[in-house]
């Protein structure tokens, strides 16, 4: 009985012991070991005052996270740690978008992103490529993810029309003077990404992508309303008549315009009464100089 019960307590001591083995050489384990280096790098490429030292850790980023998303099962692991980066599914799942901003020493920004598909097997990603310096008129293009509109993306709403595709809401930094936002429309041709799309009916006008420019002193409301299948955002306006040529000095009148969907359709409306409209922020979204702040605050503090 005694050799028994040696014999079952052995067993039980090595089948842990591979247990312990195979849980350390796991995917999850290792695309833990990933996340903790992207989360280090993220922080260095927002928070750090030296430029180079900002765009190698970028750099090292791309290559971490390509190793990382070449893992098994990587779509599924959400990187939640990783603090500098958004990351958003599609509702219907089909794929995500990972996306961030490195700032330039000018006060500028470059943006870079990744489209991950969904494929239940071999990394299947499109690489976005921040091409806005070199796009002429932006809202009037559609390009490829080699010519991408960048912006770090906080919102993705499916739009099931004749051709399927899918309206992208973003944050665009832009200089030292002022702050972009856009709404960028996805959708796929052959199983590959295009972006912008002529689905806004605003006024006669049918941009391509909509994008808002204002006065990097002030914020502005840009979301979505499920429920009314609405986008709703400020209303931007000059200080003063004199400058309204000069979007840079533009902000919030304290009125609201919005795109409403209709029959695949995105039609301008404006003074919408905001009385009517659930009051609750963007609160999927972290502003990255927010972010920025309270990650050096913490640094020092420490």
């Amino acid at each position: 009985m005694r050799r028994l019960f040696v014999f079952i307590i052995s067993l039980f001591i090595v089948g842990q012991a591979f247990g312990q083995r195979a849980n350390e050489n796991s995917p999850t384990k290792q695309l833990s070991i990933y996340q903790d280096s992207l989360a280090s790098l993220g922080k260095k490429f927002i928070n750090d005052e030296n430029d180079l030292e900002r765009k190698n850790a970028n750099y090292k980023f791309i290559k971490t996270l390509v190793s990382a998303l070449k893992e098994p099962n990587s779509f599924l692991f959400p990187f939640d740690s990783v603090k500098s980066i958004s990351i958003i599914n599609s509702p219907d799942n089909r794929f995500r978008i990972l996306s961030w901003h490195v700032i330039n020493q000018d006060g500028s920004y470059r943006f870079y992103g990744t489209i991950q598909m969904n494929t239940g097997g071999p990394l299947k990603m499109f690489p976005l490529e921040d091409y806005s310096p070199l796009l002429q008129n932006p809202e009037d293009s559609v390009t490829d993810n080699h010519k991408w509109y960048g912006a770090q993306y906080y919102k993705i709403i499916p739009v099931y029309a004749q051709k399927p595709y899918y309206v992208l809401i973003g944050w665009k930094g832009n200089t030292i003077k002022s702050t972009k936002k856009v709404i960028d429309i996805l959708s796929f041709t052959n199983n590959k990404p295009a972006f912008g799309m002529p689905v806004f009916d605003n006024n006669g006008k049918n941009p391509k992508r909509v994008i808002f420019e204002y006065t990097r002193q002030a914020s502005m409301l840009l979301r979505y309303i499920h429920d009314q299948n609405l986008i709703v955002f400020d209303h931007l306006a000059p200080p003063d008549k004199k400058m309204k040529g000069l979007p840079e000095t533009f902000g919030p009148d304290l009125t609201y315009d919005g795109y409403k969907l209709k029959n695949g359709r995105w039609v301008y409306i404006e003074n919408l009464d905001m009385r009517n409209i659930p009051n609750d922020s963007d609160n999927e979204y972290v502003d990255p100089k927010k972010q920025a702040i309270q990650d050096r605050n913490l640094i020092h503090s420490n």
